[in-house]
């Protein structure tokens, strides 16, 4: 039987899972079709900055479902800022 630490660990690595997941189709057909236009640089600098800092809070606090999904968020909304910000040079 599982106590509810357990329980609230196991909620906290599904929502780890879905918000990992959630950012991988828009980063693919990015990548893809190489179209950045629909991309806000601001609204992706404020996703970047705040996975960062909730990875910071999840590596500070020994939060597994936290480092997991922001590390993924972190990676993923990163590289589509950074490639956004190559796009928008490249003009």
């Amino acid at each position: 039987m599982l106590d509810s630490a357990q329980i609230i660990e196991y909620i906290g690595f599904l929502a780890a899972a879905i918000t990992g997941v959630a950012l991988i189709p828009q980063a693919h057909q990015i990548w893809k079709s190489q179209n950045f236009h629909c991309i806000s640089i601001f609204v992706y600098s404020l996703f970047t900055a705040g996975a960062a800092t909730w990875l910071l809070y999840g590596i500070l606090i020994h939060k597994w479902p936290l480092i997991l999904s922001n590390s993924l968020s972190l990676l993923l909304a990163g590289s589509i800022l950074t490639l956004k910000i190559r796009s928008e040079s490249n003009r």
